[in-house]
């Protein structure tokens, strides 16, 4: 194609790329243009400079017939790569073969995917530099495209540049990727009429000023309006075609096309659109893909007519530009394009996804084989991470379905995953789909409403009516022929219960549970004692949950969401945060807002319980940002509850009551016991930092009252150590002592570490008998569960501390007091660092002093050696902190020495010791 060979008036851009393919280190860039403007051609000419440069060059091209194909573009990149796959360690090749779908694994997040993208990259570089060109990135998928946008702002310091050229008229996830761009504008007056007359010498004058007119200085206009209006070729222009001034230049190009493609011959016709509905590319766009398309034969006479040209490299027929490719799908009628999907459908047998898309759009009429393939393209789709892809493939299933009962299952599996994804109107026009007669009595419309209800509005009351009555209906009518139905209503009651925390309806659901039987799974066995009452259910449940993460694989993202959950409640999260950080970016990415925000919490708070409470404070914001945005205000509610008791500890008290006003006002006339919950244990919480424990008592009775804990009220528990200390400290001794042993009796050191830990310290700072005291302190303090909740052992050991300088002297205490008043100063908690201080000074030393050998350890430092000397593994700690284990063990490297020891089994007693050196 001439225009594609001829460079005229592009100076400046030709000097910026080769600008970077020159450049030393790795980069990005966009060429953005109208269609014709000439952005092949510029990928042409630098594919040509970095080859000759040196450069390895692959090319790939987006299409719009695999946009909604989850990483068809990718594939293409990395098609070419894939014999360096096999040098990556086993981590990364578990991303790639979940995005080639050679394995079952979940579909990896963009950040993920990305890092094992890059380190692909630096693998194939190793011997000469690379250069990724990206043509029609419009037109690619949004999986591959956020991947590309990722890899593409990381490029610096490597050796690979990305250039990907985008039309100015159609939008592409590119458009917010934040990479560097070059604009691709039309051709100048005088460059126009040099390339015109290189290409057309000899042009009637009248008409060349037309073209020019009517080209403005589009180079594929100037180079297929003269054949057109010249009449020298098939499908001359009639009379007045141009008047039309105002038309799109990209419409008058399909129109110049079109009058070609009319001329054709019915089977090259038929032809042309089997290769265009399949994708079949451009000659500049040619790659060798593990993608099977369609291959045009017996077209010659479509080349004659300058619509098609042979691909250099592979020999087969190509379109010349991507607007041949879109005016031929635009001239066939419906019924041809049909029949060209059936065609193509045959010859994609064995790919899932494409034959299924083929068959739908070929499909007319009701047919059952064509709906079940798109359950299983929907299937497939939800593995490999699109959520939303799979809502439309099942909603067009549910159109194919041949019964009522399959049309309303299919519709009830769209709005199941479309409520989860977060796209509730979807969900709720998906729900009305199912119900002709206009009523909302399909379990489906039941689940959706309710769910709507409870998350838009925190409706906890009549949403679990509603529920409740669906689940007792199918019950009663036969529900073994609806178990997934079923298990879905069960599951959503359960999650209501949770948030309501009344103990009556918690027990009728109980009951209703009980009456189904066997059609209860033990997932939702498990959901019910955790999310319900751990103080009554959680004897083993940790065991329970850990058996069901055992192989994470195998869970999709809402059940990973609902065991984590659970996790949380035996307080055993944190070996399950670094899954969540993997895929919690993939959830929100592709559209699974319900899910990934509920994930973003349960990071919260686990960064919440370690200590990382700046990090808590990020995460917390980014999903209240999210929530209010997409009108989850539950869950905006319930972020703004965890950021207030983060604010409480920190001892930022204004904000914190600021907080816990706006959820309490908002969740106590709903009915909503686990916020109200939540705000009276921010209140508990804030009040103890401010050292007024009248208040804090107050607050605490609030959740539950001394030596009982309120039934399914999930901060009765948690709450323990806050009530006691209140307690001991305005003189209610008495309540202190029989909180303290309720929790013992009603087995809490059995249901977690940290109900351990806290009630090891509950007993120990109520009891009267020195032997008492001095054994449940021991065990608080030397507790496994210590190094993972820190804030909690820093107030026992603090505690501890101000006891033993009354009851034994100052030097017994200052080792626990500089202990808690470091932990404290290092978790940023203000008002308990001074607290601690001052019972330092109380005990004769300085607060700094006593903790200047300590603060020779940075945060990091200190926290892994603290993992260390509980008995935690490099890899353990690794998981914990989100280190790989060399790193672990480099941060050890450094902390021997600087304590003064030269092996692990010596840090505990180092670590002591280092606080007993300043007492003297």
């Amino acid at each position: 194609m001439k225009s594609l060979v001829t460079m005229i008036g592009r100076d400046g851009e030709r000097a910026r790329l080769s600008g970077l393919v020159a450049a030393a280190g790795g980069q990005a860039l966009v060429l953005r243009g109208e269609s014709g403007v000439g952005k092949s051609a510029l990928l042409d000419h630098v594919a040509t400079l970095a080859s000759d440069d040196g450069h390895e060059v692959i090319r790939a091209a987006g299409v719009e017939a695999e946009s909604d194909l989850p990483f068809a573009g990718l594939h293409q990149i990395l098609y070419p790569l894939l014999p360096h796959i096999e040098a990556l360690d086993t981590g990364h090749r578990a991303v790639f073969d979940a995005v080639f779908g050679q394995s079952e694994g979940r579909p990896p997040s963009v950040m993920s995917l990305g890092i094992a993208v890059l380190d692909l990259l630096s693998l194939a570089t190793s011997e000469k530099p690379l250069l990724l060109i990206l043509d029609d990135g419009q037109w690619l998928d949004a999986s591959s495209a956020d991947v590309c946008g990722f890899a593409g702002r990381r490029l610096t310091g490597s050796s690979v540049k990305l250039l990907i050229a985008l039309r100015s008229d159609i939008p592409s996830r590119f458009d917010t990727a934040a990479l560097p761009e070059v604009a691709v504008p039309a051709l100048t007056d005088e460059a126009a009429a040099e390339l015109l007359d290189l290409c057309h010498p000899g042009l009637d004058p009248q008409l060349r000023r037309l073209v020019l007119d009517q080209a403005r200085g589009n180079p594929l206009a100037l180079l297929e309006l003269p054949p057109f209006l010249g009449g020298t070729r098939p499908g001359r222009a009639p009379e007045g075609a141009f008047a039309f001034q105002g038309v799109p230049l990209p419409r008058r190009l399909q129109h110049v096309y079109g009058t070609r493609v009319e001329a054709l011959g019915d089977a090259v016709r038929e032809e042309l659109l089997r290769g265009a509905l399949d994708g079949v590319g451009t000659a500049a766009a040619s790659t060798h893909t593990p993608v099977l398309r369609y291959r045009m034969r017996d077209a010659e006479e479509a080349v004659a007519a300058g619509l098609l040209e042979t691909d250099p490299i592979g020999g087969d027929l190509v379109f010349r530009h991507p607007l041949v490719r879109s005016t031929v799908v635009q001239l066939a009628t419906p019924n041809q394009r049909r029949a060209a999907h059936a065609d193509l459908a045959r010859i994609h047998r064995d790919d899932v996804e494409r034959r299924a898309t083929h068959l739908a759009a070929a499909a007319v009429d009701p047919d059952e084989e064509v709906a079940t393939a798109l359950e299983a393209a929907a299937d497939s789709a939800t593995r490999r991470g699109s959520a939303v892809t799979a809502v439309a493939w099942l909603t067009r299933a549910a159109e194919l379905s041949e019964s009522h009962e399959g049309r309303s299952r299919r519709l009830s599996n769209a709005a199941f995953t479309a409520g989860y994804a977060g796209l509730l109107d979807q969900a709720q026009q998906l729900v009305n789909a199912e119900l002709p007669t206009g009523r909302n009595e399909s379990p489906s419309a039941v689940a959706t409403s309710a769910y709507m209800s409870w998350y838009e509005d925190g409706d906890v009351r009549s949403s679990r009516r509603q529920v409740a009555a669906a689940i007792e209906k199918l019950r009663d009518q036969g529900a073994e022929s609806t178990p997934d139905v079923l298990l879905r209503l069960v599951n959503l009651l359960l999650g209501i219960e949770q948030y309501a925390g009344e103990p009556e309806s918690w027990r009728r659901t109980r009951r209703l549970l009980d009456s189904l039987g066997d059609l209860v799974t033990e997932r939702s066995l498990i959901y019910r004692d955790a999310w319900g009452d751990v103080v009554l259910h959680g004897a083993g449940l940790a065991d329970r949950v850990e058996r069901a993460l055992a192989d994470l694989s195998e869970l999709e993202p809402w059940d990973v969401m609902r065991l984590a959950v659970c996790a949380y409640h035996v307080d055993i999260l944190g070996q399950y945060r670094p899954h969540l950080q993997r895929i919690v970016e993939r959830e929100l990415e592709t559209g699974a807002m319900g899910v990934g925000m509920t994930m973003l919490h349960l990071i919260m708070l686990d960064q919440m319980a370690v200590g990382e409470w700046d990090e808590a404070d990020r995460t917390g914001q980014r999903g209240l940002d999210l929530m209010a945005s997409h009108g989850y205000t539950l869950l905006a509610q319930q972020t703004r509850a965890y950021l207030a008791l983060v604010a409480a500890q920190r001892g930022r008290v204004e904000r914190a009551r600021e907080l816990q006003a706006m959820v309490d006002a908002w969740a106590r006339p709903r009915g909503v016991g686990f916020l109200t919950q939540l705000a009276d244990a921010a209140g508990t919480a804030a009040a103890l930092s401010e050292g007024d424990y009248e208040a804090a008592y107050l607050h605490a009775i609030g959740v539950t009252a001394p030596g009982t804990f309120t039934p399914y009220g999930h901060q009765a528990a948690r709450t323990l150590l806050d009530l006691v200390e209140a307690a001991v400290h305005t003189g209610r001794s008495e309540q202190a002592r029989r909180h303290a042993l309720a929790a013992r009796d009603a087995g809490l050191p059995a249901v977690s570490p940290r109900l351990a830990m806290i009630t090891y310290g509950a007993l120990a700072m109520t009891a009267t008998e020195e032997a008492e005291i001095a054994d449940m302190y021991e065990r608080a303090e030397t507790h496994p569960a210590a190094a993972h909740f820190p804030f909690e052992a820093a107030r026992i050991r603090l505690a501890h501390g101000i006891r033993l300088r009354h009851t034994q002297g100052p030097k017994a205490a200052r080792p626990l007091l500089t202990m808690a008043a470091e932990t404290f100063e290092r978790l940023g908690a203000e008002t308990w660092t001074e607290r601690a201080r001052a019972e330092l000074r109380a005990s004769g030393v300085s607060a700094r002093a006593a903790s200047a050998h300590l603060s020779t350890l940075t945060w990091q430092e200190r926290r892994i050696a603290d993992l260390a000397a509980s008995g935690l593994t490099n890899k353990e700690i690794g998981e914990r902190m989100h280190l790989s284990p060399r790193t672990v063990s480099s941060h050890l490297y450094r902390v021997f020495p600087k304590l003064g020891i030269t092996s692990r089994a010596a840090l505990r007693d180092a670590l002591g010791k280092s606080q007993e050196g300043t007492e003297d």
